[in-house]
């Protein structure tokens, strides 16, 4: 039966399920005394609910507290062996996947690098994602009957449709419109009923910071992700859920610098770590010949930065002094664009880089940006380390998990196709 604003009952109980269920897992373990105020319901319905969630096998006790009087009030939270996720990153040096129980905790991980030559093959990517996860299945630790779906980040734009599932649009790796999501699906051994939910690795990122990192709390912020190519994701109270943004394709030199895009001087042109060890190389520097991008920027920041009594090499520091500066520029059209109160940068190379770079970088930012919102804007290093995308893809199946309302997962259906989306929205943790 539906009410005057078209909800039935069943979809008043998901609601409710959903919203003790994330109070718990964000704020728990919490008492069934708190469960009330925290989530707008009554004592009643706390208690169908848990009741429920306990039945389930979705909520368990986690100790007691003293009360005021009376007895001890029992803590409850959500049971983190009671589903598992896995989390995809498409990197563009190797595909990492892991498998998280729901307090996403590490059970399994695999990886998997790519060859610099056809790396991004499609074939390849969606042979290496269907291995690895399969992989990370066979694992002690794992439960596949309890697994709640597999996010996927990406390098590129993601559209969501209804007749192909996720389609991405890489262009940097030539991927014209390629259908991955019914790509892993037709591969897949998984059941039919397993979500794949795919979108922007630099948004999943964004979405990890701003859950579980140094996002948490702010109300607008941009990560920054910043590897072979660089982007960006910005959360703001409009797009809770963050917005990819191609940050790494906005122009900083006319006539500049070729990106691999195709466009002339992009920001990637001159701040990836691709185009960063291109130009070491141009200006006379010798990167270690037939190593990956990471052993090679290892090479680059220990020659420009080596240890004391040590020469530095002067063409190596004056590309990275230079990158510093194009960083530092390039967030300043961040911060007067969208006003951010925090600036995060993740990624491998943001990571290797960041304690080297990141005082110039705040600098040469501070210099280019607008005075008072640069004043406002913080800008630091991720906290999340070198999983920070595979957690972040591992959150889509887990706010899907949240909008069922702790259901196992359905088949897929166009109606339910936003539903992960949605979730992410409703519930950016404060």
């Amino acid at each position: 039966m539906a009410g005057r604003n078209g909800r039935t009952v069943r979809d008043l109980r998901r609601g409710n399920r959903t919203a003790v269920l994330q109070k718990l897992y964000f704020d728990g373990p919490l008492s069934r005394f708190e469960l009330g105020p925290a989530t707008g319901l009554s004592s009643g319905s706390v208690s169908n609910v848990v009741a429920d969630l306990i039945t389930d096998g979705l909520v368990e006790e986690a100790g007691s507290v003293e009360s005021d009087g009376g007895r001890p009030r029992t803590l409850l939270r959500v049971a983190p062996d009671s589903g598992q996720m896995i989390g995809v990153d498409v990197g563009e040096t190797r595909v990492r996947v892991e498998l998280f129980d729901l307090a996403l905790t590490e059970l399994a991980r695999t990886e998997r690098r790519l060859n610099p030559q056809g790396c991004h093959d499609v074939e390849v990517i969606t042979g290496h994602i269907r291995d690895s996860v399969a992989e990370v299945l066979g694992a002690e630790q794992a439960a596949p009957e309890r697994l709640l779906g597999v996010g996927v980040g990406v390098p590129g734009i993601v559209e969501h449709t209804t007749d192909r599932g996720a389609v991405v649009h890489g262009q940097t790796i030539g991927w014209d419109a390629v259908p991955l999501e019914r790509l892993l699906r037709s591969t897949s051994q998984l059941p039919g009923k397993t979500p794949y939910l795919i979108d922007n690795g630099a948004k999943t990122l964004g979405q990890a910071e701003m859950w579980f990192g140094a996002g948490r709390g702010a109300r607008t912020a941009v990560v920054v992700l910043f590897g072979s190519g660089v982007g960006a994701c910005v959360v703001t109270p409009e797009v809770e859920h963050g917005r990819a943004v191609e940050w790494g394709h906005l122009t900083v030199r006319v006539r500049g610098r070729r990106c691999r895009c195709g466009a002339p001087g992009c920001l990637e042109a001159y701040a990836g770590a691709e185009s960063l060890l291109a130009r070491w190389r141009e200006e006379g520097g010798r990167p270690p010949e037939g190593t990956d991008e990471e052993t090679a920027l290892t090479a680059m920041l220990a020659a420009a930065y080596p240890p004391e009594g040590g020469e530095p090499d002067p063409v190596a520091l004056a590309v990275l002094e230079e990158t510093a500066e194009y960083l530092g520029a390039g967030l300043s059209d961040l911060i007067n664009l969208f006003q951010p109160e925090r600036i995060l940068i993740g990624g491998w190379a943001g990571l290797q880089l960041g304690p080297r770079l990141l005082p110039a970088v705040r600098r040469h930012a501070m210099t280019y940006a607008l005075r008072h919102p640069a004043n406002r804007v913080t800008i630091d290093l991720g906290r999340l380390g070198s999983d920070a995308v595979t957690v972040g893809a591992a959150i889509l199946p887990l706010a899907e998990f949240f909008a069922s309302g702790g259901r196992h997962p359905e088949p897929v259906t166009e109606a339910r196709l936003p539903a992960w989306r949605t979730a992410l929205r409703e519930r950016t943790p404060r």
